[in-house]
């Protein structure tokens, strides 16, 4: 800026800069906030939002109108309401306008409703929040007011756990120091309390009367969502402070333990913190209601970021199913194709290219015959057969014809298909929730499925990206090792020197001399506290900087009693073993750390934290001791830290580094820890140009960054730690079983190569099989591709030398990938460091990382960011027509989990930032095989057979009416009367698709299991695909054929019993309509593979349903009640009582069935896939089990005792030599889908037989099915 003439420079440097704008901020538009305290003239001229939130949409005048219109947006609703419209005009409509408004209405007035109740909410949850009661400063006098009333630059009290009722800059509190402490879980889902601190110079305002004289202005950055970043500065009494994240109480957290704070309001109203980085919703009004998930599931795919379940995160965006994903005929773009906007997500439903164009077609066809009809037959009726008025040439009557068409065909996709996806999802999810197998009883904790878009895409993953610490492992943390000036500690050793072993360990090391021990702590070399007792002066300083390197909170409830709050399991690890071994954390404040040294209390003056985060990866602190020597201590990763060492310590960097590596063998999370002293000089002048950086308005983080990066340099190498993450309970089995599924599992974690490959042999990703193991640590991009070109080369080589029995053509022919490398020979894994991975993720390279990466079974990528896991998902997204799933338990996996399409939230020992932002929850990796091959699985298969089933019986239904237009002189008359066409779809056959849809399942959830192969159905896509679609399309229209000629052929001869002819439309379409709901009822009996009491009381209860309603349409009430709109009484009494009629109705069943009961029978024998195998040889292993128990039973009762040691026949070593007794493996039965499975059934029916003829036959036989 520039600085008048006459301002003293002195002023230049500390008043604030001036506000050259006065016009109204927004939100993203302003470019600062400037807030002044207790002066609320001087704010207003900014035109700053009140405190009052409103999240709501509607009022009593608006709610009707704008529901329509926002309902309306969506291209379902106007496509349907187009139709109404065309029905409502004569000359176009053959059918009555309820055919298609009842349906509609339907599905609006349930959303209207489900849109209403959640708008009664958000009025009751604003309400409740814009009267609560805030205590303010007005005047000098502290005021309640409600929270709608509190304005920017006002000085506000808060109490114990209150809540912040605005965005505020802490100024004092009554703790020391001005520190308070707060709760967060509702901004950020953690329940740990965190503290926070105001500036000095404004900690000492505890006084109403000091309050009310501070005139402070703050300058800082606009509103944004970042939870955890803040920059402004506060000038006052002509001088400037640094304003950071540490001196913020955001809204919506809880004051805890502090008895009270003040602070001025900086952010208020929409959006405030809470509105626009939890979500634009208030909380308590967002839970999904029943018909919130059933209607709007697919529009609120949307990640959850913060705050509680429920709450809808800002900067949202959709999932979509892959089964319904855009893929030219899939069934996403018959009913569902949605986009996603930044803040308002726009649903939109169409109907596909290739079905309306079927449409079109149908309709142009009828409307050319139309018109050629009228021209050369028509026209010879005029005279009792006028056409309207309005028609005056056959051309425009066919043209009025083709809109006819387009009204009575439309039920090719039918509204209900919406409303049924929606509900099928709903069941599949709950099913999740409620399984109790996937219940953890430790946690209390069930399964969740936070969205119910995405249910089926779990049935095709074909791609897991998991984090490690507290994903595989359990994240608690135990202090193992640790290397102490070249010495390694934590071996026990026997009295031969020897290496003791797992289970020899002798009893813990005693702790009873320190009063302060945690009595939890278990530690097993003794030589360590014996080097403690004994004062060497490196193991007292590498136990130094344990207790004072970190930001853990300590809590004594009672004396002696401590309780250590830290953010990250390894920190709180750290600290508890240096208090066993002495040195005890006792307590801290902003400017001291006090610590109890071997019994002695020592306070030491803390100057400066560098805090970690995930660019630096590591901490430090600088202190000065009670000698006034100032001294930093740092602790972090090795790969940064050791490059950052003095060059006088390399002997020693030798031996720690032999040691580092022996830990990382182990599978231990290893951090190096170095200190350096400062001189008085050096540090002032660091000092000061540290607190410039931290006053700068741009770049501020940047250039902080470069200050701690000077000070941390030239450091003295202290040792290492060593600590231990046990893998969590089944994650080795889970892995090996979801590996069987074809399902590659890539493994992102931020620990070193070493542990990372030890964890992966310990949960066998990597196994001693695997043809080769490749790791790629290369520091340049030319050395990366260099090693990425040798490993394609080697697996290259090796499959040109063991083609494992396939050629390459035949294993590329059988599967969708396109590279050649992924048909490769042999096992293999890749591993590759963060700096690798960074050049192995430029665009020039990124597909040759992708190559190499995905012929490999598993790939281990090391020391990643977080941003460099969310690049590998988005790789594999952007380059593989695969389904991606990431899981991961902490903040550093949401990014993975968000680009994912399935994103999966392990609720751990970090937090529920992860199962926020996630799809589904769960309390441990192992109930992950049970997400996929049992929930995923079911659920893909059941929205296959679902749509398969919904697209047939509704084509069947649809094309009567096409082949009827040939008979009717294309005059649009239809088949089935109007209330048959309204309820067919609603009413007749919507319940049976829906039990086969929620509860069909091909093989028990055990086997499942057990035969992961099974799976893979699903990753190919192979239930529902352009070939499955055009079959169910082929026998809808076989079956409408058939349902229309046979009766037109019957009818066209047939007569009543009294000689009347029997032809007449009301009979035929009676006739018409009972085939149709016969035959699909029938056909749905044969599709279900699961039956349930409620699979038996839809289908035969629709039937039931049907008939009440046919001879209630036909009754003598209905038509004295109406008898304009019910004319034909008796009529399907009259129908059905002839034989001819059911004889006609049975021949159609038969002949419509037929075909598909011997197309499945002979596909079963010749060529069955592997469900059809696993069912059978579960049938044969019960009938083994049965025939066995009674031959038990029929056995003699004599004496068991034999003449022979051995069997009377022939022993079963041959057999048991070639495998063939072998129970049936997964693998076994993988090959089933890559040849003819006729054989194998064979036999198994010839061991059958032979069972059943030798008592010893089932037993001695297992097979496992």
């Amino acid at each position: 800026m520039t600085v008048p003439k006459e301002m003293p420079e002195k002023w230049a440097r500390a008043r604030p800069p001036p506000s050259w704008s006065r016009k109204k901020p927004s939100w993203g538009t302003e470019e600062e906030r400037r807030a002044r305290a207790n002066d609320r003239e001087y704010n207003e001229k900014f035109q700053y939002a009140s405190n009052c939130i409103k999240t709501s949409k509607y009022n009593i005048l608006t709610f009707l109108p704008v529901n329509l219109f926002e309902q309306f947006q969506e291209v379902a609703n106007t496509y349907f309401l187009f139709l109404l419209i065309l029905q409502l005009i004569p000359q176009i409509s053959s059918l009555s306008w309820f055919t298609t408004i009842v349906p509609l209405v339907l599905v609006l007035t349930i959303t209207a409703v489900k849109d209403a109740t959640d708008d009664y909410f958000r009025h009751k949850s604003d309400n409740q929040v814009n009267n609560r009661q805030s205590q303010v400063l007005i005047n000098g006098i502290l005021q309640q007011e409600q929270w709608m009333n509190v304005c920017v630059g006002d000085i506000i009290k808060l109490e114990n756990n209150q809540f912040v009722a605005a965005d505020l800059l802490l100024l004092s509190s009554s703790e020391p120091h001005g520190l308070c402490y707060i709760e967060t879980a509702e901004l950020d889902g953690e329940t740990n309390m965190k503290v926070r601190q105001a500036i000095p110079v404004t900690s000492e305002l505890g006084d109403i009367s000091k309050l009310a004289k501070f005139d402070g202005e703050v300058i800082c950055e606009p509103p944004n969502n970042k939870l955890d970043k803040f920059s402004g500065t506060l000038y006052w009494k002509e001088n400037k402070f640094p304003l950071s994240n540490q001196n913020m109480l955001l809204r919506g957290c809880v004051l805890r333990n502090t008895e009270w704070c003040f602070g001025l309001v900086i952010f208020a109203g929409e959006p405030p913190s809470i509105q626009r980085k939890k979500g634009l919703l208030s909380s308590q009004c967002l839970y999904s209601t029943l018909l919130s998930r059933i209607l709007k599931g697919p529009h609120v795919a949307q990640r959850l970021r913060a705050g509680q379940a429920g709450t809808r995160a800002s900067g949202q965006f959709l999932k979509m199913s892959e089964l319904l994903r855009a893929q030219g005929m899939n069934a996403s773009q018959m009913y569902l194709v949605l986009r996603a906007s930044y803040m308002s997500p726009s649903p939109v439903l169409l109907i596909p290219p290739q079905i309306f164009g079927f449409l079109v077609c149908m309709g142009v066809i009828l409307a050319i015959g139309n018109a050629i009809w009228e021209h050369e037959v028509g026209t010879r009726f005029q005279v009792y057969l006028p056409w309207d008025e309005a028609v005056d040439s056959a051309f425009f009557s066919g043209f009025l014809s083709f809109w006819s068409y387009i009204i009575i065909l439309n039920t090719v996709v039918p509204i209900s298909l919406y409303v049924s996806v929606e509900v099928i999802r709903l069941g599949h999810s709950y099913f999740i929730n409620w399984d109790k197998k996937m219940f953890c009883m430790k946690k209390r904790t069930p399964a969740e499925a936070r969205t119910t878009t995405l249910n089926e895409e779990l049935g095709q993953v074909e791609y897991i990206f998991s984090d490690k610490t507290g994903t595989l492992t359990q994240n608690i943390m135990v202090f193992n090792k640790c290397s102490i000036y070249g010495r390694s500690y934590g071996d026990v050793f026997d009295v031969l020197g020897h290496k003791a072993e797992l289970g020899e360990k002798p009893e813990p090391v005693d702790f009873s001399f320190n009063p302060l021990a945690d009595k939890k702590f278990l530690f097993w070399d003794p030589s360590l506290l014996e080097a403690v007792k004994i004062g060497d002066p490196h193991t007292h300083e590498f136990f130094r900087l344990l207790s004072l390197c970190h930001t853990v909170m300590s809590e004594e409830k009672n004396e002696g009693e401590l309780y250590y709050k830290a953010q990250s399991p390894d920190e709180g690890a750290l600290v508890t073993a240096a208090r066993n071994f002495g040195f005890v954390f006792r307590s801290r404040t902003p400017k001291t750390i006090t610590v109890h040294e071997m019994g002695t209390a020592i306070t030491y003056q803390l100057l400066a934290i560098l805090d970690f985060n995930n660019i630096r990866k590591r901490m430090s602190v600088i202190v000065r001791n009670p000698e006034g020597k100032i001294r930093l201590y740092c602790k972090g990763a090795d790969t940064i830290l050791l490059d950052r060492l003095h060059h006088s310590t390399q002997e020693l960097l030798s031996t720690t580094v032999d040691h580092l590596n022996e830990y990382a063998g182990e599978g231990l999370r290893t951090l190096v820890l170095a200190y350096r002293d400062l001189d008085e000089e050096y540090y002032e002048e660091w000092a000061e140009r540290r607190l410039q950086a931290s006053l700068a308005q741009d770049s501020r983080e940047d250039r902080l960054a470069s200050i701690y990066e000077e000070v941390e340099n030239n450091m003295m190498l202290l040792g290492a730690t060593a600590i231990e993450d046990k893998l969590q309970q089944g994650v080795p089995e889970t892995i090996a079983l979801l590996t069987l599924a074809n399902i590659k599992i890539w493994v992102l974690t931020g620990d070193k190569q070493e542990t990372a490959v030890n964890i992966g042999y310990s949960c066998k990703m990597l196994t001693d099989d695997m043809t080769e193991v490749f790791i790629v640590t290369g520091h340049t991009v030319l050395e990366v591709r260099e090693e990425l070109r040798k490993a394609r080369e080697k697996m290259m080589d090796s499959s040109r030398s063991v083609g494992n029995g396939f050629t390459y053509q035949e294993k590329l022919s059988s599967s969708k990938l396109t590279s050649v490398l992924e048909a490769v020979a042999g096992e293999y894994a890749l591993v590759i460091n963060g700096h690798s991975l960074a050049h192995a993720l430029e665009a020039d390279m990124e597909l040759e990382f992708l190559e190499t990466a995905c012929a490999c079974k598993a790939v281990i990528c090391c020391r990643v960011t977080p941003l460099q896991k969310a690049q590998v998902v988005e790789l594999v997204k952007k380059y593989k027509k695969a389904v991606t799933l990431a899981i991961g338990d902490g903040a550093n996996d949401v990014s993975m989990i968000k680009t994912a399409h399935i994103g999966v939230g392990i609720s751990g020992q970090e937090g529920i930032q992860a199962v926020l932002a996630s799809d589904y929850s769960f309390s441990q990796f192992k109930f992950l095989q049970r997400l996929l091959l049992v929930h995923g699985r079911w659920s893909y298969l059941r929205m296959c057979k679902f749509l398969c089933y919904f697209f047939y019986k509704n084509f069947a239904f649809t094309m009567v009416h096409f082949w009827f237009g040939f008979f009717c002189g294309f005059s649009a008359q239809t088949v089935y009367d109007q209330y048959f066409i309204t309820l067919y779809n609603i009413v007749y056959t919507s319940l049976p698709v829906l039990a086969m849809g929620v509860f069909d399942q091909d093989v028990p959830e055990q086997r499942s299991m057990e035969y992961p192969k099974l799976y893979e159905p699903g990753q190919l896509n192979l239930l529902f695909n352009k070939r499955e679609f055009f079959i169910c399309i082929a026998q809808g229209i076989y079956t409408s054929v058939l349902m229309f000629f046979i009766p037109y052929g019957v009818f066209a001869e047939a007569t009543r019993d009294d000689g009347t002819q029997l032809a007449d439309y009301q009979s035929f379409a009676v006739t018409v309509a009972t085939s149709l709901v016969i035959v699909v009822s029938v056909q749905i009996g044969l599709d279900t593979g699961y039956w349930t009491a409620i699979n038996h009381f839809f289908i035969w209860g629709s039937l039931a349903v049907y008939f009440a309603i046919l001879f209630a349409m036909h009754s003598n009430g209905l038509f004295d009640m109406f008898p304009n709109q019910f004319r034909f009484v008796g009529n399907a009494q009259n129908t059905l009582a002839q034989p001819t009629v059911w004889l006609t109705i049975v021949l159609t069943t038969v002949v419509c069935i037929m075909p598909v009961v011997a197309f499945r029978f002979l596909r079963l024998n010749l060529k069955p896939d592997l469900s059809d195998t696993v069912r059978y040889t579960q049938l044969v292993r019960k009938k083994q089990k049965a025939q066995h128990r009674c031959m038990r039973r029929a056995g003699r009762t004599g004496s068991r005792r034999s003449g022979y040691a051995f069997s009377h026949q022939e022993g079963f070593g041959e057999l048991i030599m070639s495998g063939k007794n072998m129970r049936l493996s997964s693998l076994a039965l993988s090959s089933f889908t890559t040849r003819s499975s006729s054989s194998w059934i064979e036999s198994l029916r010839r061991k059958k037989s032979d069972s059943a003829s030798s008592p010893s036959g089932g037993a001695d036989k297992p097979l496992k099915g």
